[in-house]
């Protein structure tokens, strides 16, 4: 579980590289949006996932990569907006941005590796295209939850889709790097 590890923080600093500068570029402009639109985001991202793979070709020069990461970095946003709410200013500081990044990928590597532990590293078998059809199940999960208002019987809550969206998204990424 070591290389795993490993492999997981090497994909979580890649997405965080991009995260933090375009975090200089536009600062925190994403705390306007609610949180549905931060799911369809993730939709839009994961459904083109999933027609490159279909297709076997991408008219766009940015490829299933960035497609992932923006996977990554959007749940991140998800789990912001659902601590802070929506704001209409800009009203974070990059410290503030950045740490509760920092917290979040790290509560999600926790999680994954629980997960792994129970689970025996199951994920390494699986097909990235599994990997992409999970992300749109739990993307079709959170849309029934929040036009639920947020209220389960039984389930998880937004939260915890976020936090699988981006351990896939970060298997897909250490898969792509393995091969």
């Amino acid at each position: 579980m070591s290389t795993t590890n490993a492999q997981y923080d090497k994909a979580a600093a890649q997405c965080s590289e991009i995260f933090f500068k375009k975090l200089k570029d536009y600062g925190s402009s994403w705390r306007i949006m609610r949180t549905q639109s931060v799911t369809d985001q993730i939709y839009i991202k994961a459904k083109r996932i999933r027609s490159i793979e279909m297709k076997g070709v991408s008219k766009v020069d940015e490829g299933i990569r960035s497609e992932l990461i923006g996977i990554v970095n959007y749940g991140v946003i998800g789990l912001i907006q659902l601590e802070r709410g929506i704001s209409d200013e800009d009203d974070m500081t990059s410290e503030e941005v950045i740490g509760l990044y920092t917290r979040f990928v790290q509560q999600a590597k926790e999680l994954m590796m629980a997960k792994n532990h129970d689970y025996d590293e199951a994920w390494r078998w699986m097909r990235m295209e599994s990997y992409t059809d999970l992300i749109l199940m739990k993307i079709k999960r959170t849309k029934q939850i929040e036009d639920n208002k947020g209220v389960t019987l039984i389930s998880e809550g937004i939260d915890a889709n976020y936090f699988d969206m981006i351990n896939y998204a970060i298997f897909g990424l250490i898969k792509m790097e393995e091969e």
